[in-house]
């Protein structure tokens, strides 16, 4: 049995792609179900984002692992394994621990240090315990990467300058339109990413900021947060018309403004130029909308080119979580050693007396002269010398935990005990 972590991000495939295999919030469930039945796993967490869709399991065998969750990406895609596989990344058992400490602590992430990816691995955790598909592996696991995450952003100085891809929506939208003092937004959706996006605004100077979204009372209460107005999704054709910029973070899985939706209002705009920034995987505008004159589109690719910059300067910064995760990456193979080693050697432990109550019972008709004193001596020699012989296996074993030679003690204990 092993761990395994398998998937793709905004590094392995292109937005086209990745938009496809994100599985949507309410899909997450039946997701996590059919992950959970398939032939070669046990448990599941299914990890999906705006830069990422990646599945944690622990398969009872690698490469059959590897082989059901690509055939659920393929199936949930719609595409086929084969198309699917060019784009996949999968590590193993402490690779795989390490690749997810890296993504808690947001430097796997297109903006280095961002603090979302932190709440989405804590959310998607919580949310395959709520369904049952996490168990005694990957619940230490993910525990322990919610603190690793938190550990790298108090420790360091990962999370600072723009360490959000709402943050740096924002700030794409400012170097754009020169500045945001005074302009006029609409923010499309009322989710994690949306509540960063208007909080960013706000702090930009953003003067008018519309918060539309399907649900009512979610836009209304987003809305408060950044002294905006609420406005309904009916609303939006018409607020094009007048905003300076649109940001749109649905959780959609198909388009919400298509190419004509905003060749019909650029009359109505006199002109003025239309900042549109599109954090929506799967997108929420039509890629075509920025052929429209006076329209600029950007999307998720142009987010991470747009922070690609700001890695260089953190550099000093990214070394210091390095030597973070090294330590906790050390610090989970030790402990997950030892949860490995502890059953071995209690089923040494009983092996052992198993032969000493058999050698005992062997010999029964010679000690049935014993008086209950002398009984209790045998018995508690036996003991003894049982005990004595498994004590330096014992602490061997245990000291070796995590290492290639614990690994091959281990194994020769198996073999040698049919353990």
């Amino acid at each position: 049995m092993s761990i395994v972590a398998i998937g793709c991000s905004h590094r392995s495939a292109p937005l086209a792609i990745l938009e496809r295999l994100t599985v949507a919030a309410p899909d997450l469930p039946k997701a996590l179900a059919e992950l959970a039945d398939a032939d070669h796993l046990s448990e599941a967490v299914v990890l999906s984002t705006c830069n990422r869709i990646e599945v944690y399991a622990y398969a009872e065998r690698f490469h059959g692992g590897y082989q059901d969750v690509r055939e659920f990406l393929a199936r949930h895609a719609g595409l086929p394994p084969e198309d699917v596989a060019d784009h996949l990344y999968a590590f193993h058992d402490i690779d795989a621990a390490r690749h997810l400490f890296r993504v808690a602590a947001g430097l796997d992430s297109a903006v280095v240090g961002e603090h979302e990816i932190l709440g989405q691995v804590r959310t998607a955790w919580e949310t395959a315990r709520a369904e049952g598909t996490v168990g005694a592996v990957l619940e230490p696991l993910f525990r322990q990467a919610v603190e690793v995450g938190k550990r790298a952003r108090t420790e360091t100085g990962i999370a600072r300058g723009i360490a959000s891809v709402s943050h740096a929506a924002v700030a794409l939208a400012a170097r754009e339109l020169g500045s945001l003092d005074g302009r006029r937004v609409a923010v499309v959706g009322a989710g994690e990413m949306a509540a960063g996006t208007v909080k960013s605004l706000a702090q930009a100077g953003a003067a008018d900021i519309a918060v539309v979204n399907r649900t009512w009372e979610r836009a209304v209460e987003l809305a408060g947060v950044c002294a905006g107005r609420a406005e309904p999704l009916d609303r939006l054709a018409s607020l094009l018309a007048e905003v300076d910029l649109l940001v749109t973070t649905t959780g959609a899985q198909e388009l919400i403004l298509g190419h004509a939706h905003i060749d019909e209002v650029l009359d109505a705009r006199g002109g003025r130029p239309l900042v549109i920034v599109d954090v929506a995987v799967p997108r929420d505008v039509d890629p075509r909308a920025a052929e429209l004159p006076g329209v600029t589109l950007h999307d998720m690719d142009d987010i991470g080119a747009f922070v690609e910059t700001e890695r260089a300067g953190r550099r000093r910064e990214v070394a210091e979580v390095e030597r973070i995760l090294d330590a906790e990456v050390a610090r989970y193979q030790a402990l997950r050693s030892a949860q490995e080693v502890a059953p071995l050697i209690t089923a040494l432990r009983v092996r052992a007396d198993e032969i000493r109550r058999g050698e005992l019972e062997r010999y029964r008709s010679r000690l049935a002269g014993l008086d209950d004193e002398t009984r209790a001596a045998v018995e508690a020699l036996t003991k003894g010398i049982v005990n004595t012989v498994l004590h330096e296996p014992t602490v061997r074993l245990k000291d070796a935990a995590g290492q290639a030679r614990g690994a091959r003690l281990a194994d020769a204990l198996r073999d040698l005990f049919d353990l």
